[in-house]
């Protein structure tokens, strides 16, 4: 009987491929196994992240409503305690709340500027307070409007020149009586003839006069002749 020894070895050889074909597709099919498994543990892993996220979001949440809760509650109360005293007050004759805090409104402008009592009044009434709680602040203060009428007339002579009748007009416009005004404006140490000096050099940087309307224009002012004749020959 004749052999084929050829044909034997083509059939073990096809064995041989088939055995590796299944051993790699097993491998395949045993690597794509590992990366579902691998795609599924993230999903679980990302889905876990999420939910906590979203638990520590809606935690967060729910500590902002409480805070905003408490906070509007704590308004409350502080509004309620505040009808509150100022019932209280009204009905004892004590200061209310509200002119508890215009009178503490009109200490920090007395503070840092000179005021009469009328402006002050004004002041507080620009502010939001009525008449009555405006009127009852100023006038629970210690203040001497004398010399509220010094500040403020040394606060004008800082910045501009004044005559003195002038700047007795200048108080008394703000509300001050005529007495605090003249007792400011004589009280302070002012050279008159240096104001006039001032004044006619504050007219000559922005418009001409010749001699003798500078002159008529200090006098005009409220300066003597002499103060104004004084004034235009150091400026001119």
């Amino acid at each position: 009987m004749a052999t084929d020894p050829d044909g034997a070895e083509q059939r073990t050889a096809e064995r041989e491929a088939a055995a590796q074909q299944e051993e790699e597709d097993a491998e395949a099919e045993r690597r794509a196994e590992e990366e579902r498994e691998a795609e599924a543990e993230r999903e679980a892993e990302e889905q876990q992240s999420e939910e906590e996220l979203t638990a520590e979001d809606e935690a967060e949440q729910q500590t902002r409503e409480e805070e905003r809760e408490a906070e509007q509650q704590r308004q409350s109360d502080e509004e309620a305690a505040d009808e509150s005293e100022e019932v209280t007050e009204d009905t004892t004759g004590e200061e209310s709340s509200a002119q508890r805090h215009a009178r503490r409104s009109a200490e920090s402008y007395l503070q840092f500027s000179g005021f009469s009592r009328s402006c002050l009044i004004e002041q507080l009434e620009f502010e939001g307070f009525s008449t009555q709680d405006a009127t009852y602040a100023v006038d629970a203060l210690d203040t001497d409007w004398s010399q509220q009428a010094v500040r403020s007339a040394e606060s004008y002579l800082d910045y501009t020149a004044f005559s003195r009748p002038g700047l007795i007009e200048q108080l008394e416009f703000e509300g001050f009586s005529t007495e605090d005004a003249t007792f400011a404006v004589d009280t302070i140490e002012v050279d008159w003839n240096e104001q006039a000096v001032k004044s006619a050099e504050s007219y000559l940087d922005y418009t001409s006069f010749s001699q003798q309307g500078l002159i008529d224009q200090l006098i005009f002012e409220g300066f003597t002749p002499e103060q104004a004749q004084h004034g235009v020959q150091e400026a001119y």
